[in-house]
């Protein structure tokens, strides 16, 4: 049912637009009506109407100032003007206040209909699309939660996320590439830098407070992206536009911490803590949640921000601590002409600000080159060899020149950064190459998938795709293949007997050799052996 409205300074006009009314849509409207512009502002207040029939020339306070008092009441509130032929130019004034229709009295029980059918359109098109938008937003009050989980585990577990990045900003509304993460922590009571009884409460809290907690939580952070509870911890990520916070800022971002602290607390009856990492690049943000967790244990109160600690390095006023941030960025990113060039702008920092300090330049770069090798070797897929840079020191010691030192850093640097790449390769590589090795070298023995698979100790099943991958042949194609060609090779000494080859090539049943020859040379071994005893 709908509501409507009639304003008229005349009885009889109201009568009669409320016969029509109930007449051709009976049951269909909630009426009321009123006498002049006043009594129309008051019953709009408080009918609040879905369409109102307004009469232009009423005494006292006029039709369109009426109609301007209530759409500033009831913005979307639905407006039919009445109005006399001569004053149809004074009613085009109400034109900006959203006028769905003008009747020109005196008029006839048609038009009224007509323009009601339009109200009804109109208003149940708006209904619809405030269903859809209710289902809309309940959809996405249950997606939205969990992108934003996926979103928080995927920092805090460092999954290789890059390409999601762009989907979960679309997703999220984050216009930002750097931010950092907060973890709110709960337990019963404080026992020095900890709080009791995680289990109980991240229950109590999960089932019981979480909604409350999130709210104070949203109201604390600005465009914060919130996880789910975790052991004793909601982790959340908090956008930002760069690298920076001032100390006001940070001041600031304290105390606001402190008080949903309270909030919290005085809302539940659960102790609380909240932990602050710095700032990130978006990929690196686990860095700040590991930030705020260290930060939580390293003091006693109840907000901790990992600048305000002795927690995180501090460098020298001149050091450029981005430029060595961005070099071990484009490392992780496989970005190979980017290491390098990010790589000789440090060095070319060194050369200028410590070309006095040349062993200084030295010990630097080494760290550099180490510390780039050993992300090289946890990227996987490469063989550690202990004794692989034993030389890198007495090198770099007996080098003169900056120039000698900066050639010998940025190939170590360009290197490091191509193996980011090529390292699962590499190791496929090796494996396999020690797997053909083992089945050259023993031929003549009972080798079996399991067994090179347990000496080179990865699965069967890992070993077999490998290997079919590296080589295009099946391990038991291949194996056989071998033993073939080795037979053929020992065939050809006339001092040979078959049952000898047989065996030496790993087949002791000579009957099972001989099928095994024929089918992969088309000939028996004896046959072989005599063609080849006579040159053909």
């Amino acid at each position: 049912m709908y509501r409507i409205l009639l304003a008229d300074d005349e009885g009889i006009v109201i009568n009669s637009l409320t016969m029509i009314i109930e007449k051709n849509f009976e049951g269909q409207f909630e009426i009321e009506s009123a006498k002049s512009g006043r009594m129309a502002i008051e019953v709009a207040e408080r009918f609040r109407p879905d369409v109102i029939f307004m009469d232009i020339q009423m005494p006292g306070i006029n039709g369109i100032e009426a109609m301007k008092e209530i759409r500033s009441i009831l913005p979307s509130v639905l407006f039919i003007v009445l109005t006399a032929y001569d004053k149809f130019d004074y009613a085009k004034e109400a034109i900006g206040l959203g006028v769905l229709d003008y009747l020109n009295k005196p008029y006839n029980p048609k038009s009224i209909t007509s323009a009601i059918d339009r109200v009804k359109e109109e208003l149940d098109t708006r209904r619809e699309k405030r269903r859809q938008d209710l289902q809309t937003k309940e959809k996405l009050e249950t997606v939205v939660p969990i992108i934003e989980n996926g979103f928080i585990s995927s920092i805090i577990f460092q999954e290789p996320f890059e390409e999601d990045i762009e989907n979960y900003k679309n997703l999220l509304s984050l216009d930002a590439d750097y931010g950092y993460m907060a973890a709110v922590m709960f337990g019963e009571a404080w026992q020095g830098n900890y709080l009791t009884n995680a289990v109980g409460s991240a229950v109590k809290a999960q089932t019981v407070y979480y909604g409350r907690v999130r709210e104070i939580i949203m109201d604390t952070f600005p465009d914060e992206v919130v996880g789910s509870i975790s052991s004793n911890k909601i982790p959340l990520f908090v956008p930002r536009k760069d690298l920076s916070m001032d100390y006001g800022e940070r001041s600031d971002l304290i105390e606001r911490s402190r008080v949903a602290v309270r909030e919290m607390r005085n809302a539940t009856d659960i102790q609380y803590r909240i932990g602050i990492g710095g700032i990130k690049r978006l990929k690196n943000c686990y860095e700040s949640y590991e930030e705020a967790m260290k930060a939580l244990y390293a003091t006693k109160g109840s907000v901790a921000h990992v600048d305000d600690l002795p927690i995180a390095v501090s460098y020298e006023d001149s050091y450029p601590v981005d430029l060595e941030n961005e070099i071990f960025e484009k490392l992780s990113d496989k970005d190979v002409d980017g290491c390098v060039l990010v790589s000789d702008k440090f060095f070319e920092w060194m050369s200028e600000m410590h070309s006095d300090d040349i062993m200084s330049i030295k010990l630097k770069s080494l760290e550099f080159v180490l510390r780039a090798e050993g992300d090289m070797y946890k990227s996987g897929g490469h063989l550690y060899e202990f004794e692989s840079r034993k030389d890198y020191l007495a090198k770099i010691i007996d080098m003169t020149s900056l120039e000698e030192i900066k050639a010998w850093f940025i190939e170590k640097m360009r290197y490091a950064a191509a193996n980011m790449t090529t390292g699962s390769v590499d190791h496929t590589h090796y494996l396999i190459k020690q797997a053909l090795e083992y089945i050259e070298n023993n031929v003549g023995k009972d080798i079996s998938l399991n067994e090179i698979s347990e000496k080179l100790n990865i699965s069967s099943y890992y070993f077999s795709k490998l290997f079919k991958e590296e080589t295009n042949e099946g391990f038991v194609e291949y194996l056989t293949k071998t033993r073939v060609e080795k037979a053929k090779e020992m065939l050809r000494d006339p001092a040979k007997s078959i049952k000898e080859v047989g065996n030496e090539c790993g087949y002791s049943d000579p009957n099972y050799f001989s099928r095994i020859f024929k089918k992969a040379t088309g000939m028996t071994p004896t046959e072989y052996k005599e063609r080849a005893g006579s040159g053909l």
